[in-house]
């Protein structure tokens, strides 16, 4: 299959009826800067830390810091392979539209269905988990279930109407999400290993007995590996936003590769902060309840610091939930540009003076809020399971992608290129995407004392994989050719160097 080449700038501020290239695009808004801020909201290291710490402590022990390093060095090889990918096609809907080029319809399908899944569900958890911040960061501190629902669909509401009004409050809301990164897990992680480290620097060798009768690294080192999997995703939103981006060829590649690297600094500085100030690690190991990071905290700097760390989780959680819808309505979007969706002309209307995807905005805070409503069930927790799984599938179809390219000789790189690394490089990041995948769906009991839980992420996936085929089925045949080809037809000739003026 031959690919066409970037026609990168003739997609930039069109009419959403069809530009000047007769294509319904985006309009540019985002720098460099902006792209990076949105993908690091996205990751957000304090939804990341505070979502997988206690569950990798209690699973693996202190010693589940070394999952960090592990899945960030094979997070950091689909990033560069990423980046390869978005400075060739940077258009909206980051690997829908990357396996779509590389391999054709069915591919991109795949990589958009898995894609838009884990986000949307991702939506539901972080509205949830910012209602439980916000409640009690108001005063109130006796609520129930009833009460946390509904304010998360408040959240969902009103983050939704934010991200419908222009890019401007997604802009400033991911500016408060790095100052609280750098002032609370920074700041507050540097106080915490300068004034009040209780346990010594081998502490993060042991894993205090997790192991039972087998091997630490076979066993709770590979649980670690999947709960620290969700502290490494997100990175590919500057992707998703890329037609939306001053200069995408260049400015994307590098938004996605330094804020998986800012992230993953921060969130490891932050761990080992916390891991060597637990007070009586001895006991919380042993009893395996309640909340370390908010404890450890607490304890070392006082009830005063309850109050303002909720705020920082409420912002940090907010921010993290603008970015990935911002993320899966793109995806949405250019999924229906191509008609590749049942009710592709609602989705693909874009409104307002900036010139936004609002109905594809709408229809993902409305499923988001479908999620909600079911939060506490058991059904709820097979559903999040699936979030991590969706995003590593997603990343694993357009990696094979690229690397079936390379290896047939069909890959022509763009602006940003890796050079002779880039075979190298793209075989170890197929096999780490494969290898992770396969850990995160692993049945373990880890997962929950009822089997349909255990496997829950495999019978969610097959679940979905059978929706995918029928829909897939019946929308295939009015699928519209790759972005790329149609821009280049549609592009004016280039003028003849050799004419006489």
């Amino acid at each position: 299959m031959s690919n066409p080449p970037v026609a990168a700038h003739t997609a930039g501020g069109a009419d959403p009826s069809g530009g000047p290239s007769g294509v319904s695009t985006l309009k540019r808004g985002f720098s460099f800067r902006s792209a990076f801020s949105l993908a690091f909201a996205d990751v957000s290291p304090i939804v990341a830390l505070y979502a997988i710490f206690t569950l990798g402590l209690f699973a693996a022990g202190p010693a589940f810091f070394w999952a960090f390093p592990i899945v960030l060095a094979g997070q950091l090889m689909i990033a560069l392979v990423f980046g390869e990918l978005a400075s060739r096609w940077p258009y909206a809907g980051s690997v829908y539209q990357w396996a779509r080029h590389l391999r054709g319809a069915s591919w991109g399908w795949i990589a958009a269905w898995a894609y838009t899944w884990g986000l949307t569900i991702a939506l539901s958890t972080l509205a949830y988990g910012a209602a439980g911040f916000l409640l009690p960061a108001v005063g109130v501190d006796e609520h129930g279930k009833a009460l946390t629902v509904a304010t998360a669909i408040g959240i969902l509401a009103v983050g939704s109407l934010a991200n419908m009004v222009g890019r401007r409050i997604l802009k400033i809301m991911v500016i408060a999400s790095i100052i609280c990164e750098i002032v609370g897990s920074v700041g507050l992680s540097t106080i915490l290993l300068i004034f009040h480290r209780v346990n010594p620097i081998d502490v993060l060798f042991d894993g205090f007995g997790t192991q039972d009768l087998g091997s630490w690294v076979g066993g709770p080192l590979l649980v670690a590996m999947a709960y620290v999997g969700w502290s490494f995703v997100g990175f590919e939103a500057a992707g998703s936003i890329a037609e939306e981006v001053e200069e995408p060829e260049r400015n994307v590649p590098k938004a996605i590769i330094l804020s998986l690297l800012c992230v993953a600094a921060i969130v490891m500085y932050s761990s080992v902060a916390v891991i060597l100030a637990i007070p009586n690690l001895d006991q919380v190991m042993a009893e395996k309840t309640g909340d370390p990071v908010t404890h450890t905290l607490v304890s070392a700097l006082g009830s005063g610091i309850a109050r303002p760390l909720l705020i920082m989780f409420v912002i940090g959680f907010l921010s993290s939930f603008l970015a990935v819808q911002a993320a899966v309505t793109r995806c949405l979007w250019g999924s229906a540009r191509d008609n590749a969706l049942p009710g592709s002309k609602f989705l693909v209307k874009l409104a307002g003076p900036e010139r936004l995807p609002v109905n594809a905005i709408a229809l993902t805070g409305v499923v988001a809020a479908i999620l909600v409503l079911l939060a506490g069930s058991d059904l709820y927790r097979v559903l999040v399971n699936f979030t991590t799984m969706g995003f590593q599938i997603a990343f694993a179809v357009p990696v094979i992608a690229a690397l079936i390219a390379r290896l047939t000789g069909k890959w022509k790189p763009g602006a940003f290129s890796l050079g002779r690394w880039g075979t190298p490089v793209t075989v170890v990041a197929a096999l780490w995407a494969v290898a992770q995948t396969v850990n995160i769906a692993w049945p373990r009991a880890s997962m929950g004392d009822t089997w349909y839980l255990r496997w829950s992420m495999i019978l969610t996936t097959g679940l979905l994989a059978v929706a995918g085929t029928v829909i897939y089925a019946i929308v295939r045949n009015r699928i519209k050719p790759p972005l790329a080809s149609r821009l280049a037809a549609t592009a004016p000739p280039a003028p003849d160097a050799t004419a006489n003026p």
